[in-house]
């Protein structure tokens, strides 16, 4: 990987968000989906699990092709690899997937996403929030821990372009008026947060 490529990448993302704390705060990620996405529109689902969000989506949207890529063959799948994909999608969904895979791995599967995306499709994606202690240490198998500003970097370098990234927080009104109203100014002291997730939503740039 070329470092010195990554770090300008970083200072790009750093230069539209300077701290965590500008990341503005979404509840859920549904919405988020169903805002860039339109009816009729395809579609993939990585690290799909139980494809429970199939349902979510179409609920709304009755004419969006869902598709899902697993390598647990817990549920079924439409695929298992990469390989197997021979069509397009316009929307690729990726949630608290990338910190599985080595930072080297991580690069080449946005490089495979961009690659199965039609032009102007858009890739969703979360990944635990290294600011918030504990977050990303509570699974065994996760392997690299993202910044938001590397992972922004890493989207930059694989030609697409950054429409937002956000933070995740979804817990009850009470809580969620506590930790990100009456408290902020302590995280922001201690130079934490509370939020579990970052959220990055990016765009294919070119054909």
């Amino acid at each position: 990987m070329d470092w010195g490529e990554q770090f300008r990448l970083r200072e790009r993302v750093h230069e539209q968000y300077p701290e965590i704390w500008d990341l503005k705060i979404v509840r859920k990620r549904l919405p988020v989906i169903l805002k860039y996405l339109k009816d009729g529109e395809s579609v993939l689902e990585i690290g799909a699990f139980n494809r429970d969000l199939e349902s979510r989506i179409q609920r709304p949207y009755p004419h969006v092709p869902y598709k899902s890529l697993d390598i647990d063959p817990t549920y079924p799948h439409d695929y298992a690899s990469f390989e197997e994909i021979r069509e397009r999608f316009d929307m690729v969904l990726l949630f608290e997937v990338i910190e599985h895979l080595g930072l080297e791995e991580g690069r080449e599967m946005i490089g495979r996403i961009n690659g199965i995306l039609n032009p102007g499709g858009r890739v969703i994606l979360t990944t635990p929030n290294i600011f918030k202690p504990g977050q990303y240490w509570k699974d065994a198998t996760h392997r690299t821990p993202y910044h938001y500003a590397d992972i922004g970097a890493l989207i930059l370098r694989e030609h697409f372009e950054l429409v937002e990234v956000r933070r995740v927080f979804n817990e009850p009104f009470i809580p969620f008026l506590l930790k990100a109203c009456l408290f902020s100014f302590l995280f922001r002291f201690l130079e934490i947060d509370f939020s579990k997730s970052i959220l990055l939503v990016a765009r294919k740039v070119g054909a």
